[in-house]
């Protein structure tokens, strides 16, 4: 048990750590565009390229972001009906989507490790001025689908184990979608926890 939690926390960890990596390269995006206006607008000169590596950022800061996303539970669920429905029938409906969850991101994993060993064998480059070698990016797509993968797949396997051993009001506290009032609630703790951290001028000066 000691080592599983060991490697829970770890993949939670490498989650954070994924989602921080997507919101740098966003960061570095968004200078390296507001650049390339400038430059436009009153030096007439463009970097090259930029939409491209936009591309890029985009499409691995997504697959980054999934993991962080599945831990806060901020993936769409459909919950008009599970909702109503008793502890008892919701225990085995939400293990079912924590294990479909995990299903289909192997699925993607799988596609996007084919295609990254396509584009290896046939050097595959862009057809844009960088002419990038794809395994570049796409190593990258592929590194975040697996961090996703692997929460996943952990989170699936807890789900089954809380199920299994006939716990089902913690596989409910762990694994059903978020209300309105719970998003409500986290909303408002956010706003409190800003309002704390944000020093008040004092009233003198």
């Amino acid at each position: 048990m000691m080592k599983a939690n060991n490697v829970n926390r770890a993949a939670r960890g490498l989650a954070h750590g994924a989602a921080l990596a997507a919101g740098y390269g966003g960061l570095c995006l968004s200078v390296l565009i507001t650049f390339e206006v400038i430059a436009r607008k009153f030096f007439n000169f463009s970097l090259q390229g930029v939409d491209e590596i936009g591309g890029y950022v985009l499409a691995i800061g997504v697959a980054f972001s999934f993991a962080y996303a599945l831990l806060q539970g901020a993936h769409t669920r459909v919950d008009v009906l599970l909702a109503k429905l008793p502890g008892i029938l919701r225990g085995p409906l939400n293990a079912s989507a924590a294990l479909l969850l995990a299903i289909f991101a192997a699925f993607m994993l799988w596609r996007a490790v084919d295609t990254l060993l396509v584009s290896l064998e046939f050097q595959s480059r862009a057809s844009t001025p960088l002419q990038t070698p794809l395994w570049i990016p796409q190593s990258l797509w592929v590194a975040g689908l697996t961090v996703f993968s692997l929460l996943a797949g952990l989170l699936a396997l807890r789900a089954v184990f809380l199920l299994v051993t006939g716990d089902i009001s913690r596989l409910n506290q762990e694994f059903d979608a978020r209300s309105a009032d719970d998003e409500l609630d986290e909303a408002r703790h956010d706003y409190a926890s800003d309002t704390l951290q944000t020093p008040h001028r004092s009233s003198h000066s």
